[in-house]
């Protein structure tokens, strides 16, 4: 057992001989985990961490916008000024969120992926 497990097990052990984990809501009753054998395993206390903070990981929030950004396209006409910006925010959109998933969608050099990324985002 490594350092980090030997005080964390102290802590609980302590606890629970003061009574502080007596008479919580849910109490002797198993707990109801998350599904998230999708999620890496190396990823998944960090994003419960940022879902119990009430934050999306930035692959989501992307997705997110992604999916905002397409409907505002669907309802501007082809050809507005507005149509080619929001058309250009969602390619860099798209970018992100390839270049979040560590693929390179474009065979850019990563310097001039970058500065694409700054000038349409």
């Amino acid at each position: 057992m490594d350092l980090l497990t030997q005080l964390a097990e102290t802590r609980i052990r302590e606890a629970i001989d003061r009574g502080e984990l007596e008479h919580l809501p849910g109490e002797g009753r198993p707990l109801v985990l998350d599904d998230d054998r999708n999620v890496p395993e190396e990823l998944r206390v960090a994003y419960r961490v940022l879902r119990n903070a009430g934050v999306l990981p930035p692959e989501i929030e992307l997705r997110h916008e992604i999916a905002s950004v397409e409907a505002l396209l669907a309802r501007l006409a082809a050809g507005q000024r507005e149509h080619a910006r929001a058309a250009q925010r969602l390619a860099a959109l798209r970018l992100r969120l390839s270049e979040a998933r560590g693929a390179r969608s474009i065979g850019f050099d990563p310097a001039y992926q970058r500065q694409l990324l700054d000038k349409l985002g």
